[in-house]
């Protein structure tokens, strides 16, 4: 059985928190059928927080690290999910087959600012988190039209 994964690129702005979770579940849960990746059209670092969240539902994306779109090795992209706004509205252009979904999550850093706790913002991240972890469950029936 040599079957073809499906090439995924998780796009966000920062690559710092959605599409890093977004690559985290897919590796976890669809590595068998998913060659997952994640990059930002203005990558920021890694969020703590992210990891901190996705560590609690036992995936380590601590080794991930924030990358530019064009830090990419030029990799024929079965599908491009941008996970929030900015990314979808700046997405460039990928030739050939790709084809680009749009998923957006809320972000958590920014429903994070106005916390009064380091456990209310967690709660942000985690409800993200959760969420994501449904749509990468969902595909490939979240791809089709």
């Amino acid at each position: 059985m040599n079957e073809k994964k499906t090439t995924i690129l998780f796009l966000c702005t920062g690559n710092s928190c959605r599409s890093q979770m977004a690559e985290g579940w897919a590796k976890h849960l669809k590595g068998d059928t998913i060659d997952a990746y994640s990059a930002g059209v203005e990558p920021h670092s890694l969020d703590p927080r992210a990891v901190k969240a996705m560590a609690e539902a036992g995936v380590d994306i601590s080794h991930h690290y924030s990358k530019h779109i064009n830090d990419l090795p030029k990799i024929e992209f079965d599908y491009v999910v941008t996970v929030c706004g900015h990314a979808h509205e700046t997405c460039p252009f990928f030739p050939g087959k790709t084809k680009v979904v749009h998923h957006g999550f809320e972000d958590p850093p920014f429903l994070a600012k106005e916390a009064k706790t380091e456990e209310e913002a967690m709660q942000h991240y985690r409800r993200v988190r959760d969420e994501i972890r449904r749509f990468i469950e969902d595909i490939p029936k979240t791809f089709e039209n």
